[in-house]
């Protein structure tokens, strides 16, 4: 990915929380986020005891919106109840959000900005390629992403070398100049050498995939547009398509999905529950989060994989089409 230091772990999850940990991030701190991910994105704020601050999502790539992100910033600043701390921006379904803003943003309040690319491994902005992006990146090799082993994995990225060395120690039980010598409170977070033989085989075709991918989605775009709102790709922007997500109208959604596996053609829907809407964090309740919500009701994910041949593809936009006649 270009940057010069990779540290694998057990997980994309612990990917995040080692960030976390790594920075001394904890009780009394604030970590800004997106309202619209996966639940490991803020449970590990929780974990390490800090306190996380939801932002609503951009309604075309459903990534964190940088206008609403710099607002909330100093909104919390002025308050002076906690200590913003850092950022945890999401590539959402494989595409990169926008680090132009973000990484600007980042600077102008002094905060330190983690990528979570647990999607956007292969995705690339400008030939960038993700987990290149912010102070540090953190990605997933869970078997249902882009690049999957056959269980958990992940792995942390940096250019900071004493950041590194200090990860793979708390990756180790916070180990010292050996197992015995623990310097600091860390996990047990390896990633196990069957997980590591998968993934080195598969990265010899992962380029070949990520191009495969981003065929069946321009496919799945050219036929699919009249009858739904098909996602959008910023420009400049490759996506590894960790999912392929349509919106349809709420009242059709429920109906499309029992429709879809009538005819055995699987569908979910990633997400129905909006972090706001939690009873985990009531505080956050309080606040607009409007795309995000509609979003939740109206998203709907087809299948998605490199191997999916024109035939499956013409008969699950079929499906589709013989729903809306």
């Amino acid at each position: 990915v270009g940057v010069n230091e990779c540290i694998t772990c057990a997980s994309g999850t612990d990917a995040l929380q080692i960030s976390l940990m790594a920075h001394n991030i904890g009780p009394g701190d604030v970590v800004f986020t997106t309202n619209f991910s996966f639940f490991a994105t803020t449970e590990v704020i929780s974990l390490v005891g800090a306190t996380p601050i939801f932002i609503d999502v951009d309604e075309t790539t459903f990534n964190i919106d940088y206008k609403l992100l710099e607002s909330r910033i100093s909104s919390i600043i002025n308050e002076k109840k906690y200590i913003p701390k850092a950022i945890i921006s999401v590539d959402l379904f494989g595409q990169l959000a926008n680090y132009d803003k973000i990484e600007k943003i980042a600077k102008k309040f002094n905060l330190l900005l983690i990528e979570d690319a647990a999607q956007s491994f292969g995705a690339s902005y400008k030939s960038r390629k993700s987990c290149s992006f912010g102070d540090i990146a953190a990605t997933s090799f869970y078997p249902a992403k882009p690049l999957g082993c056959y269980g958990d994995g992940g792995a942390i990225f940096t250019n900071n070398s004493r950041l590194a060395k200090k990860i793979r120690s708390i990756r180790v039980h916070g180990e010292g100049e050996d197992k015995y010598d623990n310097i600091r409170i860390g996990l047990n977070s390896r990633l196990d050498t069957i997980q590591a033989v998968v993934l080195h085989e598969k990265m010899k075709i992962f380029d070949e995939e990520i191009k495969l991918r981003n065929e069946i989605a321009d496919y799945y775009n050219e036929n699919l547009n009249e009858f739904v709102q098909v996602p959008e790709i910023a420009d400049n922007n490759i996506s590894s398509w960790a999912q392929y997500s349509i919106l349809v109208k709420i009242q059709d959604r429920n109906k499309l999905i029992d429709y879809l596996h009538k005819n055995d053609i699987p569908s979910a829907v990633f997400y129905r529950k909006p972090f706001n809407t939690l009873e985990l964090y009531p505080d956050n309740n309080k606040l607009d989060f409007d795309i995000s919500l509609r979003l939740s009701q109206s998203i709907l994910s087809l299948p998605m994989h490199p191997y999916l041949t024109k035939t499956d593809l013409d008969r699950i936009i079929k499906t589709i089409k013989d729903y809306y006649a």
